[in-house]
Formats: C-alpha cells, sequence, structure tokens
C-alpha cells in the first residue's frame, strides 16, 4: 500500500436511466476499478457487479500479482464469470462491460483496459488520455474517415468493438507508467465525459481546495444533462 494517495470515488445513477449498470471498486493493494455494463434488462448491471466482485476476491489471494500482465488476467478471470452466467442463464446472453483498471506502487502505475471507459493522467498542467476506446467511432476517427467534430455526434457513438463477458475470449490493452509527485488520475465512464468537456474536467482535477474531486465530477455530468450513469474515481499521488 503507498501512504501517498488520495482518492475520492463516486457513483450516480444520472437523470435519465432507471438502473445504475456502473460498477466501481476502490479495492484492496491499491487497485481501482470502473467498469460500464451493458445488456438487457438488470444485465448490465449485473455484468459490471460480476466482475467487479470478481476482481475483488481475486484480490484477496496473498499470490495476486498486479503489474500488465497481473491486470491483464484479473480481467480475464472477470470475463469467465461473466460469460459463464450467461451461458447459465440464456436471457442474459449478449451482456457485458467495460473494465478499467489502475494499480499504483512505489513509482509504477499499472493499468488494463477494454471497451470506453477511460483512464486519464494529470501531469503538469496537461490531461492526457491514457486508454483508447475500443468503439466504431474511435476506430472511424483513428483512420481519417471522420472528423473530430463529427465523432461527437456520431450515430453509432456508443456501439462497442470489444467488451468484457460477451465473448469466451477477450483481448485485453494494458501499459505500466512511471509516478511523479503530483500525479492524478481519473477513472471514469462515458457518462462523464459524454457530459463534461475536458477542460472543465482538467480544471475539477487541478482544484487544490476540493475536497472530493470524483463527487464534483459527477455533479457537473448531472448538470450537464445527466444522460447516463456516471462513475469517476481520482486518485491523488503527493510525495510531501
Amino acid at each position: 500500500m503507498i501512504d501517498l494517495l488520495k482518492v475520492s470515488q463516486a457513483t450516480d445513477i444520472g437523470l435519465v436511466r432507471e438502473l445504475n449498470e456502473d460498477s466501481i471498486l476502490v479495492g484492496p493493494k491499491d487497485v481501482f476499478v470502473v467498469a460500464d455494463g451493458m445488456g438487457g434488462h438488470v444485465a448490465g448491471e449485473i455484468a459490471s457487479h460480476i466482475f467487479t466482485a470478481t476482481v475483488e476476491n481475486k484480490l484477496s489471494s496473498e499470490d495476486t500479482t498486479l503489474d500488465q500482465d497481473g491486470l491483464r488476467y484479473l480481467v480475464i478471470d472477470g470475463n469467465d464469470a461473466i460469460f459463464e452466467c450467461t451461458q447459465k442463464n440464456p436471457e442474459r446472453s449478449g451482456m457485458g462491460t467495460t473494465a478499467t483498471i489502475l494499480h499504483l506502487e512505489e513509482k509504477s502505475a499499472f493499468w488494463a483496459h477494454v471497451g470506453d471507459s477511460r483512464l486519464y493522467r494529470l501531469r503538469n498542467g496537461e490531461l492526457k488520455q491514457i486508454t483508447s476506446d475500443h468503439t466504431y467511432v474511435a476506430e472511424l476517427l483513428a483512420n481519417g474517415s471522420i472528423s473530430a467534430e463529427e465523432a461527437k455526434d456520431h450515430p453509432n457513438k456508443n456501439m462497442l468493438l470489444r467488451a468484457v463477458g460477451v465473448d469466451p475470449v477477450v483481448k485485453v490493452d494494458t501499459g505500466e507508467l512511471g509516478l511523479q509527485d503530483g500525479d492524478v488520475f481519473l477513472l471514469c465512464s462515458d457518462g462523464l465525459t459524454n457530459m463534461v468537456t475536458l477542460p472543465a474536467i482538467q480544471a475539477t482535477l487541478d482544484k487544490g481546495d476540493c475536497p472530493d474531486k470524483a463527487a464534483a465530477l459527477v455533479e457537473q455530468a448531472k448538470a450537464g444533462g445527466g444522460l447516463d450513469n456516471i462513475s469517476a474515481i481520482v486518485v491523488e499521488y503527493n510525495e510531501n
């Protein structure tokens, strides 16, 4: 455990949805998870909760490694658990979840990711998206088929190309970052980033006098319309 972390967390149903299909985890061993469920009636809620519960259970094991490979296997374990649930409950077929995981240890940050929830890092006044969205629109944007402006309101904006639990095998993105004094990490569902501009998100993360940055971000998303479930975990690393 790192003694130099300040963590805030918040999740909210938003102003339109009937269920909160997001699930978040501030787990042991400095592991943080945001999962945004998808599927039919209540299935998305089930999928995201199966994922975070699986991760939490695995973290209780003494021999769990938490480098890039370790986090990849956490996601694969979650994928297996959700897929097994759909095999036993055919009415839930097709349910799944995004998964974004961050683990911090001395001088290193490891992450794993599937879907369109996001991990950001704020460092020296620059907010950088660390993960890539696994969506149809992100692919169109990457290959130059559409502009960033067209991507904002594209009709297939939320079409995922990759999710946890939908198929028996899942491809997981992973990475490692160095840690610096003053780094701030944000894990969030798209219910935040679709409602709040990146400059506004950065301004909140930069506020030294904001006691609960995650809650502040969620309230901004609700003020912007709250069209989806909203989840945020903010992790601040300070050596002094």
